[in-house]
């Protein structure tokens, strides 16, 4: 008689309450959710095919529970775990301490379920998640991103230059890369350049390659950029920072596809598409006389407009946390997650580095951290709630002398609405709306 074996099941061993859309979200993604209590010293029962992994829910536990979960990562060495802990957890207590370093992962509140799965997955083992669709280098949820990823998957399979704009440290190459990750070219060769880097005296060669003797150092033959490329793609970033003659043999380039190494007089046949970059104005360039307005309007085929990071306020949380876990990865650290008032401090920071800005801080503060959850100090951000705090005592300020001078003047004119509105230069209208506003009412102020 044939035996039938039991399909292997992935079970979260749950000591706490999960939410709603955190049990919707484990179970979309295979996950059965076992609720445990902690103080019973039970529920981590298994069957022997099964993937179990702990979760310590710390967000709402009470005391007793800290001392009753420490024992239970104590008794189950073998069981992997993954902790939820409230915004403002201390740190460098013994008791948080063993609960923290007994798990594997860290998640503070609110909790991103789509990375909690992830490490789930992870820590499961044989079952990864496969990679969403979406997912193509572009990192975001704001509907700032969500413009962006439909602009490039709109562009990438067309064979046309893609004038890339926007502030320094934007993610203009992260989105050059995914337009050709996405075209026809993506097995052929990806070229970024940046032209601002390029010494002006060998710009054409750095391009467009020279023969040999074509100047003083010129000892061989050399291969530039384009031929490099060819068949894929180039990015030329800061592309206005060109200077004129390198400007004139792109503008030959786009126009017939053709390029002459410097030294030679050989026109060669090449089929490489060009993505171009810039933080500054071309348009004010071309005005001024510093760029070709001509070549201006062979690059501006298709525009993409990467938004600055304070544009993109959903993503700001979202992005330190990946570049945290990706520091992780490579380099260790106490730090798993940010503390309440690190993420307002970010979401409250203008970031004129914008992302680029956002990851070198994240990166200081994963090294810095002396405790799980990064602090605003740990990211150098504490002028941003000390200015919050002023603007927030400067507007109380303000509220209150506001509902001062209103109750002022409506007892100097005895509670008459019309003579207070002409002592303020305001209506009568404008009156009742500021005792609607302030709780100001007439009769039990007589």
């Amino acid at each position: 008689m044939a035996v039938l074996r039991e399909e292997a099941r992935r079970c979260v061993v749950w000591f706490g309450q999960p939410a709603s859309e955190e049990r919707a979200g484990l179970a979309e993604a295979g996950w059965i959710i076992r609720v445990a209590d902690a103080s019973t010293q039970g529920g981590v029962g298994m069957r022997n095919n099964d993937t179990v992994v702990a979760l310590a829910d710390l967000r709402q536990a009470a005391p007793a529970s800290f001392q009753a979960m420490a024992q239970l990562m104590a008794d189950h060495p073998w069981l992997p775990w993954v902790a939820l802990i409230p915004p403002e957890m201390p740190g460098h207590e013994p008791l948080t301490d063993r609960i923290l370093e007994a798990s594997i992962e860290y998640f503070a509140t609110p909790v991103d379920v789509d990375r909690l799965v992830e490490a789930l997955d992870r820590i499961g083992g044989d079952r990864p998640r496969a990679a969403e669709p979406s997912d193509i280098g572009v990192t975001g949820r704001s509907a700032a991103i969500g413009a962006v990823v439909a602009s490039i998957r709109k562009y990438a399979p067309v064979e046309l230059p893609v004038l890339i704009t926007g502030e320094t440290g934007t993610g203009k190459e992260v989105a050059a890369r995914a337009l050709h990750g996405l075209s026809a070219r993506a097995d052929r060769p990806f070229a970024a350049i940046n032209c601002g880097a390029l010494p002006p005296n060998l710009v054409q060669s750095e391009l467009f390659g020279h023969e040999r003797g074509a100047f003083t150092g010129a000892n061989a033959r050399r291969i530039g950029h384009f031929e490099s490329a060819a068949g894929g793609t180039v990015f030329l970033d800061e592309v206005g920072d060109l200077p004129p003659d390198a400007q004139t043999s792109l503008l030959r380039f786009l126009q017939e596809g053709t390029l002459e190494r410097v030294g030679s007089s050989q026109l060669i046949k090449l089929d490489v598409r060009v993505l171009a970059a810039t933080h500054v104005d071309l348009e004010k360039a071309v005005e001024l006389g510093r760029f070709r307005e001509d070549l201006y309007y062979r690059l501006n085929v298709l525009r993409l407009r990467m938004p600055a990071l304070r544009e993109r306020e959903d993503d700001v949380v979202l992005l330190a946390q990946r570049f945290l876990d990706a520091f992780r990865e490579l380099h260790p650290s106490r730090a798993r997650a940010f503390s309440a008032s690190a993420r307002r401090a970010m979401l409250d920071f203008a970031w004129p580095g914008n992302v680029r800005e956002l990851l070198n801080r994240v990166q200081r503060a994963a090294v810095v951290a002396e405790d799980p959850l990064i602090s605003v100090s740990d990211l150098d951000l504490a002028d941003v709630l000390t200015k919050q705090a002023a603007r927030s005592s400067l507007g109380s300020t303000r509220v209150a002398a506001e509902r001062d001078a209103v109750i002022a003047c409506l007892r100097e004119s005895r509670f008459n609405v019309s003579e207070c509105a002409r002592r303020l230069k305001v209506s009568r209208v404008t009156i009742y709306r500021l005792c609607k506003k302030h709780q100001l009412a007439l009769d039990e102020l007589r």
